[in-house]
């Protein structure tokens, strides 16, 4: 945007004291007046050598001038007091009317022939560059949110004529602010693809550990079962033979016991000297 408009310096905001056609001005001044063209310059905030072309009809050609007195600019004294002394400059005349205040970012402006092609390149821009934010969509075309979903999930009245078009080529907005608006997008798209890459890692780590814990108690009751099945297997083995020598004790114990005594003579208690048969007999 240019720092001068309409001879007003409307740069961050501030309006100074100059004339509102600043080359109308100076060609009035140049042809009405003996002032020099350093005065016309400084007062019209042009260049002197500007202010010059414009005496030797090089700049401004057939341009109406525009006087300041009349529009209440420059009062006639003035002139007057200049005129004498070339090293006195020009005061604008104070006026009761307000300045107007520098206007600030608003919505933007779209004329009214092509205000009818929004809707085409709200769809264009859905359909190329989707990873666009609806606000970036609407500080370019210059819309609305409801407008822009309508035309996402074809609820607009038009949606079946709609013909999508590049915004550039339309002229609702520059090349290289769609470049700016793709490298913001791109950039937060980038970000939370890494956001979301670290909360998957987060989550696959917890549960691992959540299986790890799970895990812990079977493998536990695991080897304690390996245990009991190694103990009653020692037993199982053993267990048999120690069964069938205390049952062959007992077996032996019980036939002892029930078995009948056999009835044994008394034995005879030898005499000496034996008896005169028995020696005769041997």
């Amino acid at each position: 945007m240019p720092s001068e408009l309409g001879g007003v310096n409307v740069s961050k905001g501030v309006f100074m004291n100059a004339p509102l056609m600043p080359k109308a001005t100076a060609v009035w001044l140049v042809d009405n007046t003996a002032l020099s063209f350093d005065q016309v310059a400084d007062f019209c905030g042009l260049h002197s050598l500007e202010v010059q072309a414009i005496a030797d009809d090089e700049v401004a050609i057939g341009m109406q001038g525009l006087d300041p007195v009349t529009n209440g600019q420059l009062t006639r004294e003035e002139i007057s007091r200049c005129e004498a002394d070339t090293a006195e400059r020009l005061k604008l005349s104070t006026s009761d009317i307000p300045l107007p205040e520098a206007r600030g970012k608003g919505p933007r402006y779209t004329p009214l022939l092509k205000r009818q092609d929004k809707p085409d390149a709200i769809a264009w821009l859905l359909r190329h560059y989707p990873e666009l934010s609806d606000a970036q969509v609407g500080r370019m075309i210059g819309t609305t949110k409801p407008t822009i979903n309508s035309i996402r999930d074809r609820s607009h009245w038009n949606s079946p004529n709609l013909r999508p078009r590049s915004p550039v080529e339309i002229g609702l907005c520059s090349m290289e602010e769609l470049e700016s608006n793709l490298d913001t997008a791109r950039a937060r798209a980038k970000r939370k693809a890494v956001r979301e890459q670290k909360a998957t890692e987060k989550a696959a780590l917890a549960k691992r550990d959540v299986l790890a814990a799970e895990e812990a108690p079977v493998e536990e009751a695991a080897s304690e079962s390996q245990v009991e099945d190694d103990t009653s297997a020692e037993t199982s083995v053993w267990a048999p033979l120690a069964n069938s020598a205390a049952a062959g004790l007992a077996a032996e114990a019980e036939g002892f016991v029930s078995t009948p005594t056999e009835e044994i003579e008394p034995a005879v208690a030898s005499v000496w000297p034996p008896k005169a048969e028995e020696t005769d007999a041997s």
